[in-house]
């Protein structure tokens, strides 16, 4: 299924209609209105039109093709880990990462009716999120697409066994009760994402400002080859905020690294630290450097 169920379509018709008049204020996002990533995007640039868009390769090519100027994708959350198949489409995509953002996250349970509820709609990391409190209702967990358009899709189906796990907003856009607040498992439930455009900004415009830098690498198949690479980073003090690893290709021969560090290519350290990674690579590739909106350590 590639639409958005009939109470979210006239909204992200709207939407769109006013983005594709000022590209330039676009931000796209993926999922139906009332969504998280709405949600982001209105919070980073409260004057931005929000763009929404069906999946994240959707929101990543409304930015490649110019029908946005920036757009905004949730990498990984503080409950349930990075966001699946982002590792992959970010490096694919061809665009920069130039800003990232912390959102709260709140989740509500919604529906037409008070329950007793069969089913729970929402996307996998909101049900990942809410995993204990659905278990302990005996509520069976059904993924959707994003998290708003599951409420739509809930107010579509007409049925009172079924409810959807969104934000609050969600509720008031498709016509839903919320019968619970505050489902989330975590009090400090946070998801982070970051801002993608299509020209990198300059690590020298961020001089006299705390940065991060973000990139891919795999190294080469050699003993310790991990361990050198990252010898680099802890003989010249720059910190490694995050390290993941996913598998590239069937061959489970070739592992690529995602990583972040704090600072900007120029400072010589950094520049000692990804020369030093650089010599022990296959392959390196700059995702961007950014402001950093929230400090590590």
């Amino acid at each position: 299924m590639h639409s958005y169920p009939a109470p979210a379509l006239a909204r992200v018709e709207e939407m769109v209609a006013a983005a594709a008049q000022d590209p330039a204020r676009a931000v796209s996002f993926q999922g139906a209105p009332g969504c998280n990533g709405h949600r982001a995007a209105l919070e980073c640039d409260p004057n931005c039109l929000p763009l929404p868009c069906f999946s994240f390769e959707d929101a990543l090519d409304a930015v490649k093709e110019g029908r946005a100027a920036r757009a905004i994708i949730p990498i990984e959350n503080s409950q349930h880990g990075r966001v699946a198949d982002i590792h992959f489409l970010l490096p694919e995509s061809g665009l920069s990462i130039v800003g990232e953002h912390f959102l709260a996250i709140h989740h509500d349970l919604m529906a037409l009716s008070d329950g007793p509820f069969a089913a729970a709609y929402s996307h996998p990391q909101a049900l990942g999120q809410s995993r204990h409190f659905l278990r302990a209702r005996g509520i069976v967990p059904m993924a959707y697409a994003d998290t708003a358009g599951a409420a739509a899709y809930v107010a579509e189906m007409g049925d009172p066994r079924a409810c959807a796990i969104a934000p609050r907003i969600a509720a008031e856009l498709y016509g839903l009760k919320i019968v619970a607040e505050n489902v989330e498992d975590a009090a400090d439930n946070t998801t982070r994402f970051v801002v993608l455009s299509r020209q990198p900004l300059d690590p020298a415009s961020l001089a006299g400002r705390s940065a991060m830098t973000t990139f891919v690498f795999e190294v080469k198949n050699v003993p310790a080859a991990l361990y050198k690479a990252m010898g680099g980073f802890a003989t010249n003090g720059v910190n490694m905020t995050k390290l993941e690893s996913y598998q590239k290709g069937a061959s489970f021969s070739a592992t690529t690294f995602y990583a972040d560090i704090v600072g900007a290519p120029g400072d010589p350290a950094v520049d000692r630290a990804l020369e030093e990674l650089a010599f022990h690579c296959k392959e390196l590739r700059m995702l961007g450097t950014y402001p950093m909106e929230r400090q590590r350590g």
